[in-house]
Parts: C-alpha cells; sequence; structure tokens
C-alpha cells in the first residue's frame, strides 16, 4: 500500500499529521509504515527556504529595516518572497541583494534551530512575522550571525550548501508590496546554461560571437538607423513630388476650391500627412484623398474653416461617397476618415463627391 503526503500539520501539541492520498491498496489503524522522503524535493526546497531566510536580512541591510515580509513561498524549483517597500528596487540594489545573499552563501554559515519561549526568542532578537500568531514555544532558525527567525520549515544544515542565489525578478503586486521570484542551486545552474543557449543562438542569428554580440547589435541599430532616415527621406520627396502632381486636379465649386485625389499604396497615417500639407499649400478649401493598399481602401478628407462656414462638412462628405467603395465612416467638419472593401468603386466615389459638396454649400 502507497500513500502519498502531501502536507503536513501541527496537532494534539507537538504531534504532527501527515494529510495526504491513498494511491494504491488499503491502510488501517495499527499499520507499520515506512517512510520515505524525496531527497532532491527536499534538498531543493531547503535551499530555497533558507536563501528565503538569508535574502530578507539582506533586503533589510540594502533597503531599510522597514521591509517586512507580506508572502512567502518556496519549493523545489524556486522561491517567491512579497515584502513592503514603497518603490520599485534599483538594479544597483537587486545587485547588492544577491551579492549579499551569495557572500553569506560562500561564508558557509552553520544553520542551528532551537525550540523555547517566544518571549526567549523575542529576547535573542528573532524576526517574527507581524501579525503573525504564535504558541508558547517556536522554534527559532539562525544562521551565524547574520539571520535570526522564528520559521518551523525545513533548512539547510549550512549555507554552504545552497550552493547559488539568482534574482529572476522583482516587480510589485499590491500598493506598496514588492515581489521576488529567485533561484538557487542546481536550478541557478540550470538558468545559466539556459541563458548561455540562447546567447549562442543569438549570436548566431547575426554572425557574431558571444564576446562579439553587443557591438554586432550597436552596429546593425546604427545601420536600422541610417535605413529608417533614408526611408523617411524618401518618402518625403515622393510626398512633395505627388503635392505637385496632385494641385493641377484643384477645381472650383461655388467658389470653393476643391481638390480629390486617387493614390497607390498610402496608409491611413500617410493620407493624413499629405492631406496636412494639402492643406497648407491650398490655403483654403476641400480636400478628398483615397488610397488602395492591401485591396482595401482608405479614404480622408478635410475642410478649412472657412469653407465649413460655407456648409462644408467633411464628415457628411465621406459618409456620402464611402458606400461607393463599399464602406463607411464620418467625423468632423474638418476631418474626417472612412474605410472600404471595393477598390473597384474609387473612381464613382471620386465622381460623386463633386456633386455631394456642390449641394452643401449655399
Amino acid at each position: 500500500s502507497t500513500f502519498k503526503v502531501e502536507k503536513t500539520e501541527h496537532v494534539a501539541g507537538s504531534k504532527i499529521a501527515h494529510i495526504g492520498v491513498v494511491t494504491g491498496g488499503m491502510f488501517k489503524t495499527g499499520d507499520v509504515v515506512t517512510l520515505k522522503v524525496d531527497a532532491k524535493n527536499r534538498r531543493d526546497t531547503c535551499r530555497n527556504h533558507s536563501a528565503t531566510h538569508l535574502m530578507q536580512k539582506a533586503l533589510r541591510e540594502v533597503l531599510g529595516t522597514h521591509v517586512e515580509q507580506k508572502g512567502s513561498y518556496q519549493d523545489a524549483d524556486r522561491t517567491r518572497f512579497d515584502f513592503s517597500h514603497f518603490q520599485a528596487m534599483t538594479a544597483e540594489e537587486i545587485k547588492a541583494v544577491e551579492d549579499l545573499v551569495n557572500e553569506k552563501i560562500s561564508e558557509g554559515l552553520d544553520v542551528k534551530t532551537a525550540v523555547m519561549g517566544i518571549e526567549d526568542a523575542k529576547k535573542s532578537g528573532a524576526m517574527a512575522l507581524f501579525g503573525e500568531k504564535y504558541g508558547d514555544e517556536v522554534r527559532v532558525v539562525k544562521m551565524g550571525e547574520f539571520s535570526t527567525e522564528l520559521c518551523g520549515g525545513t533548512h539547510v544544515k549550512n549555507t554552504s550548501q545552497i550552493g547559488q542565489f539568482k534574482i529572476l525578478s522583482e516587480n510589485g503586486v499590491a500598493a506598496g508590496v514588492r515581489r521576488i521570484e529567485a533561484l538557487t542551486g542546481d536550478n541557478v545552474r540550470a538558468y545559466y546554461e539556459d541563458m548561455e543557449k540562447k546567447m549562442h543562438e543569438a549570436a548566431s542569428l547575426v554572425k557574431a560571437t558571444p564576446d562579439t554580440l553587443a557591438d554586432h547589435i550597436r552596429k546593425l541599430q546604427e545601420e536600422l538607423k541610417a535605413v529608417k532616415s533614408e526611408n523617411e527621406s524618401l518618402k518625403a520627396k515622393e510626398a512633395q513630388s505627388a503635392l505637385g502632381d496632385v494641385m493641377d486636379k484643384v477645381v472650383e465649386i461655388k467658389g470653393v476650391k476643391f481638390l480629390a485625389s486617387a493614390l497607390k499604396d498610402v496608409d491611413m497615417n500617410g493620407l493624413r500627412d499629405l492631406g496636412d500639407q494639402l492643406k497648407e499649400k491650398l490655403g483654403s478649401g476641400v480636400i478628398l484623398l483615397i488610397s488602395e493598399k492591401g485591396g482595401k481602401v482608405n479614404l480622408m478628407t478635410m475642410a478649412t474653416d472657412d469653407v465649413v462656414k460655407k456648409g462644408a462638412h467633411a464628415g457628411n462628405l465621406i459618409k456620402a461617397i464611402a458606400k461607393e467603395v463599399g464602406g463607411g465612416g464620418g467625423g468632423r467638419p474638418t476631418m474626417a476618415q472612412a474605410g472600404g472593401k471595393n477598390p473597384a468603386g474609387i473612381d464613382n466615389a471620386l465622381k460623386a463627391a463633386p456633386e455631394v459638396l456642390e449641394k452643401m454649400i449655399g
């Protein structure tokens, strides 16, 4: 018969109850059982738990004595520790905590436990969890002269058994509460091995070595910046060229200048930028720009304040003609935009626009 222990609890004073599930066979009162501990799981959990004690003390030394435990969880994979602090830790503070914990690990501090009265424990300087209720007797865990806490958990015999300590992350979980997640022992080595593998993969992608990767990335960033600058310059030149071409299409409708033009492969942002330039060059009037891009249609209209007073309305204009390209839209009197799904209707939209505008103007 087998029984998987999932947790333990103190019952009837010093007795400990093992709680879990029967995974095979049957048990009856009086059976003699053999306890088998998962040695690796226990060892890794001990490492994480003891490292958490060192970390809490290190946090108080680096950040200040306002740091108090607000939550904690350890298993064989990692440790998670919540603590009171008023802002995100800096990279320098995280490194200082990490370095101090690793220093205490390398010093090989003996980890000693003792059961004593609560008052004696307080006199010894043991740190207690704020708001926690303790019995008359408590267990004190002391790591050299560095850390002394009330704790009933499992620990290493000497801090050197923790091996290594690495902080993975630090972030906020509530107002005034920060959370650190960290690794110890074999898990730190596995973490660095994974990081090394990823670094080699990244270096391979840009045809560099891990040693030259940073310089290679900086060079690529400079090249990308130059390409973007050149691209923007070309776009500006194309826009200026387009301005000259479309200005020839200006017509007058009841004394209002109207400019309508169809363009290729220009997105909505591009239409707005071009529209602003055209409006400045036109001075007064209404502008309609339509572009097909990726099988879809973008429409944008602008009207200057003076022609709006005469009845022109960019939103109503675009709403009326967008149906010609299988779409819809609207907007303010001075600026509106729409989208459509039928590029074949662009010519009809351009033809319909002057008639719509003419009806608006009084």
